[in-house]
């Protein structure tokens, strides 16, 4: 008997679930949600609110004159580090033994007194008329890699001392060369 009254009061339960979700489906009104958004060619959005201006205490032109003298001083402090400066100030002297394109693995290369060996020479970007090479150098007391880059048609005016640092090159300047 006690296994009876369980089943029939479960059954019943049920019975009322099932009513409760039949009433509830006959007195839902609107579309169901695939409904809901398929056609919404009639939906009018409210328009945009106009941009306040932030007030600063700075005129517009103070602000530009004085993102001008910013952007001015990261260009010095930029070219200082990457060894830049106006054109002709740059003074490199050469001394060579052969053709910088005969460099190769294991060969030699003195700048400013320390001397590096060459790990590769390569082909950094091929420019179609002009070719921008790469020699991958080390100094084998520090093992700190650098690159020399050069484009080879203009060979002594475009030669560049990069220093890796971390992940990234950064320029270097130097005096004096000999290979």
């Amino acid at each position: 008997m006690v296994k009876s009254k369980k089943v029939k009061k479960k059954s019943i339960k049920k019975d009322k679930n099932a009513k409760k979700i039949e009433i509830a489906e006959k007195n839902e009104s609107g579309a169901s949600i695939d409904d809901a958004f398929t056609d919404d060619s009639d939906v009018v959005y409210a328009p945009t609110k106009p941009r306040k201006e932030m007030k600063l205490g700075l005129s517009n032109k103070e602000i530009e004159n004085e993102l001008d003298g910013a952007e001015e001083e990261a260009e010095e402090i930029g070219e200082k580090i990457n060894g830049e400066g106006e054109i002709g100030q740059r003074e490199v002297t050469f001394k060579t033994s052969k053709p910088i394109a005969k460099i190769k693995k294991g060969d030699k290369i003195k700048i400013d007194g320390l001397e590096y060996e060459v790990d590769s020479h390569y082909i950094l970007i091929d420019h179609g008329s002009t070719k921008e090479m790469a020699i991958e150098i080390f100094n084998p007391k520090t093992d700190k890699d650098f690159q020399l880059r050069y484009f080879d048609d203009q060979v002594e005016s475009t030669l560049d001392l990069y220093e890796l640092q971390e992940i990234l090159y950064v320029k270097k300047p130097f005096m004096k060369i000999e290979w």
